[in-house]
């Protein structure tokens, strides 16, 4: 089926769904590198405007990449739970947006967005969020509510947890030590203490887990631990009895993208409960641990949809956390600017995408998190990441990462540092998950409010963990 639109006297002709959407959505160079993007801003209006008036059920028939061949597309037509869409039923995409704004402004907005929130595919949400400006994002993200727990609790209003990331190019024990130390003082680390191992050998990774767990238990962290290892690496770590606690894997919205991370839907599944059968939460059961990103199916050349038609990296992003939601994560977090400006070109795309991806996961029912960061050849910088993690501390975001002085010498890309994290929480009144603000308040680390506060080191329990 073949869309129109004409703006200013100009017809525009869509061919199909697929090229609506990404024709309406916001500029970004993964999509002019895919050969997607609208050619130019009056393109782009008539896009949006045909989108707009698309009824929400043709999302149910009219699939974006094929049901035959696609497994991600299967598990989100097969398990979309019509009785939760049906008071959206007669909705258009822009009616779905006037749905948002007017449910955002209630006092029961996030019961009310929890009850459609299985009823809604990913490409309806994608679609509603090429309709929105910023600052709509941004309203809708914060009157939805998200949680998981583990050891700690994700996604509770108010809160903003961190993952606290202690790469070292060499997964030294002393240099992954010091920086866990470091965080801990500034309050970061309830979201996990998750390391990107430099080798994803068993040996190597089950050394780490081990010290992780060693640390959590001699200092009584209530938090998780995590090594962003292979899912394979980590069933098999599983049943040799190494301290498991969250299982990681990237994972994207097409079966051929996945196939790329080496993965399958079912091998998450196996994994998802392989973790769950060794019962180390505490306060809940959500183990999994999932980074997605825009781009990554256009880099594993698995973007094309029905007609081999390219389909865009957001909406594909979008799919991924119909993934995700099936397997119930802890975590996920979206690694905005990670891959580069091939994917997302400067500041303003990198904003843009990360509040989209917040939006998209939050409204899919996802303890949604968010990667600030940008590799040094895109043209971005620290101010520009500021300006994000402001706008998804406002937006209820349930976590974000920090580093070291925001650089990452292992992965060698730039994200937030512990200071970042200060900063945002003191700003927003955000507070840590309130496990570990009470571990925090134990050691005289934090006020009744949640507030960081200086410590004598010293005379503290964690003086240990500063000498190795």
């Amino acid at each position: 089926m073949s869309y129109r639109h004409t703006v200013a006297g100009t017809t525009y002709t869509f061919d199909g769904l697929v090229d609506v959407m990404a024709k309406a959505t916001p500029l970004r160079s993964g999509d002019q590198l895919a050969g997607c993007a609208a050619e130019h801003d009056a393109e782009r209006a008539a896009a949006a405007w045909v989108l707009a008036d698309i009824p929400l059920t043709t999302f149910l028939t009219d699939v974006v990449v094929p049901y035959e061949t696609d497994e991600v597309t299967r598990l989100i037509i097969d398990s979309h739970d019509r009785e939760a869409f049906s008071p959206l039923a007669h909705l258009t995409v822009g009616g779905f947006r006037d749905w948002l704004l007017d449910t955002a402004a209630r006092d029961d907005s996030a019961t009310r967005i929890a009850a459609i929130a299985p009823g809604l595919t990913p490409e309806m949400i994608a679609a509603v969020s090429k309709m929105m400006r910023n600052q709509d994002l941004i309203l809708v993200a914060a009157a939805a509510t998200a949680t998981a727990a583990f050891r700690t609790t994700i996604g509770l209003p108010g809160r903003l947890a961190t993952r606290l990331q202690p790469n070292h190019p060499t997964d030294d024990p002393r240099g992954i030590a010091a920086v866990v130390l470091d965080g801990l003082l500034m309050g970061c680390g309830d979201a996990v203490i998750g390391i990107n191992p430099a080798t994803d050998s068993p040996h190597a990774t089950s050394e780490l887990l081990f010290q992780l767990d060693d640390i959590r238990q001699r200092f009584s962290i209530p938090t998780q631990s995590c090594v962003l290892c292979h899912v394979t690496t980590t069933m098999e770590l599983i049943g040799r009895g190494v301290p498991v606690d969250l299982v990681f894997q990237s994972i994207a919205g097409t079966e051929g993208a996945n196939s790329s991370f080496g993965v399958t839907i079912a091998m998450l599944l196996e994994a998802n409960e392989a973790a769950r059968s060794l019962h180390r939460g505490t306060v809940g059961d959500n183990v999994m641990y999932l980074e997605t990103g825009q781009g990554s199916a256009l880099s594993a050349g698995a973007h094309l949809g029905v007609g081999g038609k390219p389909v865009d990296q957001q909406t594909l992003e979008a799919r991924a956390y119909a993934v995700a939601r099936a397997l119930q994560p802890l975590l996920i977090n979206t690694v905005v600017g990670f891959i580069g400006p091939e994917y997302l070109y400067d500041g303003k795309q990198i904003i843009r995408a990360g509040l989209e991806d917040h939006f998209c996961g939050k409204l899919l029912g996802l303890p949604m998190g968010v990667d600030v960061c940008y590799t040094n050849h895109a043209e971005a910088d620290q101010d520009d990441m500021d300006t994000l993690l402001t706008l998804l501390g406002v937006a209820g975001a349930a976590f974000v990462i920090a580093v070291p002085g925001a650089d990452d010498i292992m992965l060698g890309y730039q994200s937030l540092s512990f200071h970042d994290a200060l900063y945002v929480r003191q700003a927003l009144g955000l507070r840590p998950a309130p496990e570990f603000e009470a571990w925090l308040a134990g050691l005289g680390m934090a006020d009744t409010n949640g507030r960081i506060l200086p410590i004598d080191l010293a005379n503290s329990p964690l003086r240990a963990l500063a000498s190795g």
